[in-house]
């Protein structure tokens, strides 16, 4: 799978592509990330490729020419009959989710446009953007950050990435739920709270996975209750959550 990136600062995904367990999906190809500097297509001797908003106001907008000479740039160097989408980085696009990631996965890549300044002439999202993803309802300076996001969510899902092939599918959101807690070595720290859980000494395996997913359930209901709802109505929980669940509501 291959992702271009547009951006106007292409050694802001240096480290992060070279470094931390998805970098093998990087090294060795598996998501081949190419980045194209937009200036190297901006106007002038001064590779300009923004200007001021027509109407006035504050800030800057990237021009339709500059971005349009490096999709065409982009486009011929793609294989022939490539269609990749274009996604544009943007506080009101789409949240970026598990499930927008595990598709993207299993694709064949796309385009990021990384924006910056007020905004992208809308010309060029009408004339050429396929899809707008956002990280959230915050504002950012740019679309590097989500970019980095993203390419990081795809890549530890190839396969071979991650050390062990099961970790993702223990994730957050991976079954529609946030993950629970984890412990590891000493058994017993110093001061209240400090013992592990006894189920997870215990060896029984069943009780181990019954004991995490109750703990998922509990986590995903007290700090992200419409995640219950929809996991309910996609049938995801089963009669012993659902006790579990009814047991949660009567304590509090």
């Amino acid at each position: 799978m291959r992702f271009d990136v547009i951006t106007l600062f292409p050694e802001f995904f240096e480290v992060p592509l070279t470094h931390g367990v998805t970098r093998r999906a990087f090294e060795e190809g598996r998501v081949d990330v190419r980045r194209w500097p937009l200036r190297d297509h901006g106007e002038g001797p001064h590779r300009r490729v923004d200007d001021r908003p027509y109407g006035g106001g504050p800030g800057m907008v990237m021009l339709v020419e500059p971005l349009e000479r490096a999709l065409v740039a982009i486009r011929r160097d793609r294989p022939v009959g490539d269609n990749a989408p274009l996604i544009h980085f943007t506080p009101t696009g789409r949240r970026i989710d598990q499930a927008l990631v595990e598709r993207m996965a299993k694709g064949p890549g796309a385009i990021l446009l990384c924006a910056r300044y007020e905004g992208v002439d809308q010309r060029f999202l009408d004339r050429h953007v396929t899809l707008e993803l956002s990280l959230g309802d915050f504002v950012l300076s740019g679309g590097e950050v989500p970019a980095l996001a993203l390419l990081d969510a795809v890549a530890r899902l190839q396969e071979g990435v991650l050390g062990d092939p099961e970790s993702h599918r223990h994730d957050s959101f991976s079954d529609g739920l946030l993950e629970g807690p984890h412990y590891s070595r000493p058994e017993r720290l110093p001061g209240a709270g400090g013992e592990v859980p006894d189920v997870l000494l215990s060896g029984n395996h069943a009780a181990i996975a019954r004991w995490r997913r109750e703990r998922a359930l509990e986590t995903t209901l007290r700090r992200r209750p419409e995640l219950i709802a929809a996991a309910r109505a996609a049938g995801r929980l089963d009669p012993a959550d659902e006790r579990f669940l009814a047991s949660l509501t009567l304590q509090s």
